[in-house]
């Protein structure tokens, strides 16, 4: 059974890194064992002002997915869509995972008791490790 996964991120910041999990994960040299990416960008602009309409096409995907795992960037614990997303996931019932892209990145408060399991590094097997564990 395929494990489907949303990915959690700060879209200024740290895009390369999930372009990177997205490639790791179709690449079959660096194929994740059965963990699908599903991408938390939306169709809709981000700079919308229809807050609500982003929100329901990021519940829309939050929705097929099992767990999240929230990349931790430099910008991350500011960004209140990664906020959002992770207290969905909560409400949701997903498992959480979560990597720091750099060990001294601070972390989102809302992630905070959540139980994730965490990646120490961005690498593949460290990301995996923290899915399946």
């Amino acid at each position: 059974m395929t494990m489907k996964v949303f990915i959690s991120y700060d879209y200024d910041e740290d895009r390369t890194y999930k372009n990177m999990l997205k490639a790791w994960s179709k690449n079959s040299a660096e194929h994740f064992n059965n963990i699908n990416f599903e991408d938390g960008s939306t169709d809709i602009s981000i700079n919308s002002t229809d807050r609500s309409a982003i929100r329901r096409a990021i519940s829309r995907r939050m929705n097929t997915c099992d767990k999240i795992i929230v990349l931790v960037g430099e910008e991350t614990y500011k960004s209140d869509w990664c906020k959002w997303e992770i207290e969905k996931a909560e409400d949701l019932g997903l498992s959480f995972a979560a990597v720091k892209i750099n060990n001294s990145n601070q972390s989102p408060s809302e992630l905070i008791g959540k139980g994730a399991k965490w990646a120490r590094s961005f690498t593949k097997t460290a990301i995996e490790n923290a899915l399946t564990d």
